[in-house]
């Protein structure tokens, strides 16, 4: 099972840091993706199949970073989303950052699982407990009020324009 969970960390750290990275912030999400793979490797033996196991890690992190959220908030400790990697602008950076924390949890979850994690849909909705189809629909909500938000001039000086895509492959994942 060791062997196992070291080839499930090397293949998926990457994926799950970027996706805890966008809900916790940088700092938190090195800890919770070490969190994430210790649960792992102590929990019960992994789906067979790739995407299941993929989706089986990704529901772990985003229950360690749900938890780690409203622990938080509990405290009164803010969300550090303005920790981000490297972005064209701090400008952008931040109307994203905002843009993010007026979604729906659970459709920027769906989106932050799609484009920072690059799940696909039928991994998400296993990961979210969702159907294809309830993925679809949130991310396309999320993409649009994204776009939306994002258009928006700031403080008098505009956003540049960000092209949020949909990165469907043809087999509709």
């Amino acid at each position: 099972m060791l062997a196992d969970a070291d080839l499930l960390f090397t293949t998926h750290r990457d994926g799950v840091f970027r996706y805890l990275s966008r809900i916790v912030g940088h700092g938190d999400a090195s800890e919770l993706t070490q969190e994430v793979f210790l649960r792992v490797a102590r929990g019960p033996l992994p789906p067979a199949e790739p995407g299941a196991r993929r989706a089986w890690i990704f529901s772990i992190a985003r229950n360690l970073a749900l938890n780690h959220v409203r622990d938080d908030r509990r405290r009164g400790i803010a969300v550090a989303l303005d920790e981000r990697p490297a972005a064209p602008t701090q400008e952008l950076c931040a109307a994203l950052a905002e843009a993010l924390d007026r979604l729906a949890p659970l459709d920027r979850d769906v989106f932050l699982m799609r484009e920072a994690g690059g799940l696909t849909y039928e991994e998400i909705a296993a990961a979210c407990e969702l159907t294809s189809d309830a993925v679809r629909s949130r991310l396309h909500r999320a993409r649009v009020q994204l776009r939306a938000s994002l258009e928006r001039p700031l403080g008098g000086g505009g956003v540049p324009t960000v092209r949020l895509y949909d990165r469907t492959r043809s087999d509709g994942s």
